[in-house]
């Protein structure tokens, strides 16, 4: 019998893999963590960067609500104070109560939490924080929303824009949008369709909401029906950039609503393009007038425009001076009846007219 002899050997024998179990007691070190892999086309980074800038506007929302919170005390939202409120200006609750949403859901949104807000429910926050222009603007863009609403002021509005109103007059004039809202007029504009526009609350001035809604103003077009499907065919065309928009569905949800004409001539799916033409108005004040309907874009997308109507003939011309008087008449009585500081104002309006047609330079009137 041949013996083999045991090989013993002071290294790692080769014929044998080495062990990668742990050793017992051993502490194994933290596995690093593996970097996402970068996408080719630099995704990644984007998301990431997207994902931080809505952190920090969810903080700087958050920050906002609690700050105007704090500085509205109970009596300015007809609340009572009660004897042990240690909360600065109203609680979250209060809030929650006073917008119809719920309290969770609105501590949620002070604590900057990733939660979907709607523009119905930042308009019931704003009115309840007694937000001014400025801040219900600041309140939208931080909740990365659209304010459906028009705008008392619009950045398109300028100081010199708005002289050109009050200079174009007795020719009606108005700025508008791409939406119809009317976002400035002059005071014979003021009173061509109806008596008096100041007194429609501004998120009605709107002219395809008039044209469907408003007897007064549907009483003054001649030829309605064909001026409402043409109305309906031209939002229908503007509406194509701006589909997603909520301003735009809001406005669309709210003429559906509140217009059978409208929904019907919505339905025809008609589109037409916008263009000049010749139109005639029965006035309240001085009867039938036909005037050129013309355009002057303010923007090179064709959003804001200045919509003009001078006078087609020589006695809508008159009867346009007529009107002009008219509305100075009634402004001039307003101010009166307002108080003394009115009355400054009409006299610094007066002095500034007579400079104007003494070819000297002064101070013009704004519009509304």
């Amino acid at each position: 019998m041949t013996t083999m002899a045991r090989r013993t050997t002071t290294g790692t024998d080769p014929a044998r893999p080495a062990s990668t179990g742990p050793v017992r007691g051993a502490v194994l070190p933290e596995p690093e963590p593996k970097p996402e892999p970068e996408r080719p086309d630099g995704a990644g980074a984007a998301v990431r960067a997207a994902s931080g800038a809505g952190e920090i506007r969810r903080q700087e929302l958050a920050t906002f609500l609690r700050s105007r919170r704090e500085r509205i005390t109970p009596e300015q939202v007809q609340l009572p104070r009660g004897r042990r409120r240690r909360t600065p200006g109203l609680r979250r609750e209060e809030v929650a109560q006073l917008s119809a949403v719920g309290v969770t859901w609105y501590t949620w949104l002070e604590q900057a939490r990733d939660i979907q807000v709607s523009e119905q429910v930042l308009d019931a926050l704003a009115r309840t924080l007694l937000l001014d222009s400025s801040e219900r603007a600041h309140l939208f863009q931080l909740a990365g929303a659209v304010d459906p609403t028009p705008a008392a002021q619009c950045p398109v509005i300028t100081p010199a824009l708005r002289r050109i109103l009050t200079e174009l007059e007795p020719v009606p004039a108005c700025i508008q949008n791409s939406r119809y809202d009317i976002l400035a007029y002059n005071r014979t504009y003021a009173r061509l369709m109806m008596r008096d526009l100041d007194a429609v609350p501004p998120a009605d001035r709107n002219c395809v909401l008039l044209a469907y809604t408003n007897a007064e103003w549907r009483a003054s077009v001649v030829l309605l029906d064909e001026t409402t499907r043409l109305m309906a065919a031209k939002l229908r065309a503007s509406m194509a950039g701006h589909l997603g928009e909520p301003a735009w569905k809001t406005l669309l949800k709210r003429l559906r609503t509140e217009s059978a004409e409208f929904r019907e001539n919505w339905d025809r799916y008609e589109v037409a393009a916008t263009r000049g033409k010749t139109k005639k108005f029965v006035n309240p004040y001085v009867g039938l007038v036909t005037l050129d309907h013309t355009d002057l874009w303010l923007a090179p997308d064709l959003g804001a425009r200045m919509v003009a109507y001078p006078a087609h003939d020589e006695e809508s011309r008159q009867r346009l001076e007529r009107l002009y008087a008219i509305a100075l008449e009634a402004g001039t009585e307003a101010r009166r009846d307002a108080g003394p500081e009115s009355a400054s104002e009409a006299r610094t309006e007066a002095d500034a007219e007579s400079a104007s047609e003494a070819g000297t330079e002064a101070r013009p009137v704004g519009v509304a």
